[in-house]
């Protein structure tokens, strides 16, 4: 097939996972051509694959890796700020019935993470005793003292949605299902084929950006006069979700014999997200699933920590994801450093690698790469993202109050659903939901509160295609489906698509 040729870019990003999504935002932002592609879907692997949360790292102050936890604590009070709806305050109780650290060693590093950052709005730690507060309910030694601390709960594949919704409407080009087959570079540009629903097409750039995650490696033998200068270790995170575990909406940080520490977050109103594992990887990243030991390991820290002993029957689901991070030769895969390393080579057109980084500081990492860019785009403006609302996050109210706002205007939905609505979607939730004045303007209803008026909006507004998108990504409503449900789904997709082109496809075709 012979290849179209299109204009020329400033930026071309590789990856459209949280870095690849944060970069094309800010650069966007401040006036850049930029386009983005991703092979898969948005948020397709490592993104949607992690623990749920915006922190500091708690455990990384062991490692003595204190600019790391600063610049994690001040991104979370940041991201609290621009996406409200997504990001949310959450507890975590840490309790020293079994604990392989002493009390004052614990409460040393929760001082520390309290005032490292600059905390401005998460309350401070405290120390209660398990036996007189409701935190203890549900545990297998409900006795004894507690350190609880506050981070941050957040929808991961939903925040890189929304910053690749925004960098779209500040004229980034997104392409979803579009993979880079070659590019090479001259003194000035970049040229690059590029594979996807439509064929093939060939563009330029001034600059190419590899945030392709745990194939920023591999994506180096497409890059004709390119070479590598940093490397990556791939370690495997695995997560397991259960019937819950306990009441409340408290999470809880669970320190293991092997001095590792994992997670039990309420996740998604019935179900417990336990993790993560800390496993090296050498296979495709793409394979990755969780195995029969990390499944043993996560079940033997539930059964020490909560009264409600769990089966492998009872695992409801699980996913796995490959974090690339950069390797700093250290001997144990947890030690391994959660900081990222941009790697920026100028020997002809200029290629800027990712390395390494975290959900939590993604936004601080595009500034960062904005930063060592600057010299090629000397009308670049200033950073800006720090301060304006993701889509949907620039709530005026709280977002419970938000909620019975929407119910005043959609009183025939459930209050289950306006909240369901108003933390996926923020004020964009009035979008999706238009003039419906009864249930049935919203179309058919699939199951788990899912209607063809959301679905519809998924694929015109932010890159669905799949029921797998859909269910997972775009919402976490995979998790309560049936199976009829997701087959009834698949059969809407398929007769919607015969000569039906996404708006959101519409207009990258059109550039």
């Amino acid at each position: 097939m012979t290849s179209a040729r299109e204009g020329a870019f400033d930026l071309l990003i590789v990856g459209g996972g949280i870095n690849g999504a944060g970069i094309a935002r800010d650069a966007a932002g401040r006036g850049l051509k930029v386009l983005l592609v991703e092979r898969d879907d948005l948020a397709a692997h490592t993104s949607s694959a992690s623990t749920k949360l915006i922190h500091g790292g708690l455990r990384y102050l062991e490692h003595f890796d204190f600019r790391l936890v600063r610049e994690s604590l001040i991104e979370r009070e940041r991201l609290l700020s621009i996406a409200p709806h997504i990001v949310q305050p959450l507890e975590f109780v840490i309790p020293q019935s079994e604990s392989i650290r002493p009390a004052w060693m614990v409460r040393l590093g929760l001082f520390i993470y309290d005032h490292l950052g600059g905390r401005q709005t998460l309350p401070r730690t405290r120390i209660i005793r398990l036996e007189d507060h409701g935190f203890g309910r549900g545990l297998e030694v409900p006795v004894g003292k507690a350190f609880v601390y506050s981070d941050c709960r957040v929808d991961d594949s939903r925040l890189v949605l929304l910053n690749a919704l925004d960098a779209a409407e500040r004229g980034a080009q997104i392409r979803t299902r579009t993979e880079l087959v070659a590019a090479h570079r001259a003194s000035d540009q970049w040229t690059a084929t590029l594979r996807g629903p439509g064929g093939s097409s060939e563009v330029r750039a001034r600059v190419l950006v590899n945030a392709a995650g745990p194939w920023v490696d591999a994506l180096f033998d497409r890059l004709g006069g390119a070479r590598k200068r940093c490397s990556i270790r791939l370690v495997k995170g695995s997560h397991i979700v259960l019937p819950r575990l306990f009441p409340g909406e408290q999470a809880f940080l669970i320190q293991n014999p092997d001095r590792r520490v994992i997670f039990a977050i309420p996740f998604e109103r019935e179900f417990t997200l336990v993790g993560t594992t800390d496993q090296g990887w050498d296979g495709p990243p793409a394979a990755a699933v969780i195995s029969e030991e990390e499944i043993n390991y996560l079940l033997d820290a539930v059964h020490r920590t909560f009264a409600r002993k769990m089966g492998t029957g009872d695992i409801r689901g699980t996913y796995s994801g490959i974090r690339p991070l950069y390797d700093n030769r250290a001997t144990n895969a947890s030690a391994v450093t959660r900081d990222y390393v941009l790697d920026l080579d100028t020997d002809q057109a200029p290629l800027l690698s990712i390395f390494g980084g975290k959900l939590t500081t993604y936004r601080r990492l595009a500034e960062h790469a904005l930063d060592r860019l600057s010299r090629y785009f000397p009308a670049l403006s200033n950073p800006w993202t720090g301060d304006v609302a993701l889509p949907g996050g620039d709530l005026a109210q709280p977002i419970e109050t938000y909620a019975a706002r929407l119910g005043d205007r959609y009183p025939f939905l459930p209050p289950p659903e306006l909240a369901r609505l108003a933390r996926t979607y923020g004020t964009r939730a009035e979008r999706l939901l238009g003039g419906a004045a009864r249930a049935a303007d919203l179309g058919e209803k699939f199951g788990a509160m899912l209607t063809a008026r959301e679905v519809d909006y998924l694929i015109s507004e932010e890159w669905a295609r799949t029921a797998e998108d859909i269910l997972f990504r775009r919402t976490k409503l995979g998790f309560q489906v049936s199976p009829e449900t997701v087959e009834r789904l698949e059969d809407y997709l398929r007769s919607r698509s015969a000569g039906s082109v996404p708006a959101a496809r519409r207009a990258d075709d059109a550039a």
